[in-house]
């Protein structure tokens, strides 16, 4: 486990570094403005989406209360803290038996997570070819046993399943945020825009969030200086202030996924593809997202997500009661 002097150290060393998107070991905004809190005034929105995926719809006005939302995903620094202070393990770190985990197969027991691979040219273009369980990988190490988070500790902890991330906004004394306040936060107040900025493309002009720029899953052009996820804040924030509610990493809600909205799918959800597994909705896309594939990036957009599964593209961000 690595020592808060070891984490000070390096982050004195970064800090003496230059700010570029280039630079995968570089911060974009200072260290004080990491996951400050910020206040949404609540208020009625279009909540949902009808110009794009059918799980986006109805489009309809929703009601929000305030509340604070962090500014930024939780860090690999904040969720080392968590971890120090409480001794907590991650899902992934453990593992999953065969008594609290019935019907898993074999070759997912053993401590490990869900790691994109890009296909070769001339393999099949099917996520059954891009994710591999790579045993070993966890948040230390997102990418597999080989990989850490030395240099990275401004970059979104990754890796982390529904409970590990409740179980961090717990111990803050927070939450994680339903779908609609998500929503309507990543909105950053403008109503019916199709991006959190308004209506212009993410490549259009200045690179406005980190996607896939290229033919995915082949061909990477990495136009926005990373490959995977970048340091949070390095692209504008929204209207209210909050950094990377688009692309990055996708960010867990607490609300359960169902493709119809129109329908009660209970505390566990449905999703007609894993059809008998909890599944929660997740928001805002990742740097896996481009335009040939996954146009998620956007803040009506939503996806179903395995409770229980961790990925090197999930992270978070927390809520709490307005601060006055």
């Amino acid at each position: 486990m690595q020592t808060n002097f070891n984490y000070f150290f390096l982050f004195i060393i970064i800090l003496l570094t230059s700010c570029k998107n280039n630079s995968p070991q570089s911060i974009c905004i200072p260290q004080s403005e990491l996951g400050k809190s910020v206040n949404i005034i609540g208020g009625e929105f279009r909540f949902g989406e009808t110009r794009f995926y059918q799980n986006e719809g109805p489009a309809s006005k929703q009601f929000v209360t305030s509340f604070s939302i962090d500014n930024t995903e939780v860090t690999n620094y904040q969720f080392n803290k968590f971890v120090e202070e409480t001794g907590y393990i991650t899902a992934a770190e453990l593992g999953y038996n065969e008594k609290d985990f019935p019907g898993i197969p074999p070759e997912y027991r053993v401590p490990g997570s869900m790691v994109f691979i890009p296909p070769k040219s001339d393999e099949p273009t099917s996520p059954m070819v891009w994710w591999k369980f790579v045993a070993g990988a966890n948040w230390r190490h997102p990418l597999g046993p080989e990989s850490n988070i030395i240099g990275k500790e401004n970059f979104p902890v990754v890796q982390i399943t529904y409970s590990d991330a409740l179980a961090y906004a717990t111990w803050l004394g927070r939450r994680l945020p339903t779908e609609i306040e998500w929503e309507f936060a990543a909105r950053g107040g403008l109503e019916g825009a199709i991006y959190s900025w308004g209506d212009e493309g993410p490549e259009n002009g200045k690179l406005k969030a980190n996607t896939w720029q290229g033919i995915f899953p082949y061909d990477n052009l990495v136009e926005d200086g990373f490959e995977d996820s970048a340091p949070v804040g390095c692209f504008d924030p929204n209207g209210f202030g909050l950094y990377d509610v688009t692309g990055n990493v996708w960010e867990w809600t607490s609300t359960p996924y169902g493709p119809d909205r129109n329908r009660d799918y209970g505390i566990t959800g449905f999703d007609p593809q894993q059809p008998g597994i909890a599944v929660k909705t997740i928001k805002g896309g990742s740097f896996l997202c481009a335009d040939n594939y996954c146009q998620r990036y956007r803040p009506a957009a939503r996806q179903a997500q395995d409770t229980l599964m961790a990925s090197s593209h999930i992270g978070f961000r927390t809520v709490g009661k307005f601060e006055n």
